[in-house]
């Protein structure tokens, strides 16, 4: 069983890897499947034991980013540095550009986005209890802080990464993170 499990990840792998090499190169909406089996050498047929379109590949890349950005940001105390936490969110996007760039550029951008979103905010509410007395909701303001953040992100990638993930570790803290935590959540 651990070795069929192997083989299962590592199959998944290959192909997360050519929709990612060949999004970048010729646009999400131009990849086939067969381009995709293709590239990461498995057989097309394989392909469907895993996957029913390659719209699925996609959100399953989506959701491995999502769940290594949950696990490096978990559990972070709530009195950690927001700089700190911002850095280490700027260096795994950069550390994996390549990616997020895909799931940012795809033409279902908005679908896996929205779950993105979602899923940041359950994350922020789970981790900062509201501030009581806030005048800003504690859902308006964990909804702001993951979109806000998406945003800067991307800003970042489509600049070409112009400042260090230390630098916009700051950005995220002075821009997003501190204003937020001091008026809507209870550190």
């Amino acid at each position: 069983m651990d070795t069929h499990d192997r083989r299962v990840k590592r199959t998944q792998n290959l192909l997360a890897r050519a929709l990612i090499a060949l999004t970048l190169e010729k646009g999400y909406e131009s990849v086939t499947i067969r381009d995709i089996t293709e590239q990461a050498d498995v057989g097309y047929a394989t392909f469907f034991r895993h996957y029913h379109d390659k719209d699925a590949l996609l959100e399953d890349v989506l959701n491995v980013v999502l769940a290594d950005l949950i696990d490096l940001l978990h559990p972070a105390p709530t009195e950690a540095d927001p700089a700190t936490l911002g850095t280490l969110i700027f260096r795994y996007v950069q550390e994996h550009s390549e990616v997020v760039r895909v799931v940012l550029r795809s033409r279902w951008s908005s679908t896996l986005l929205q779950h993105a979103i979602e899923t940041g905010i359950s994350h922020v509410l789970q981790q900062h209890p509201p501030r009581e007395g806030s005048p800003v909701p504690i859902e308006i303001a964990a909804y702001h802080i993951v979109t806000s953040s998406i945003a800067l992100i991307q800003w970042w990638l489509e600049h070409d990464m112009p400042y260090p993930p230390e630098q916009m570790g700051t950005i995220y803290s002075e821009l997003i993170a501190r204003p937020t935590n001091a008026i809507a959540f209870d550190s």
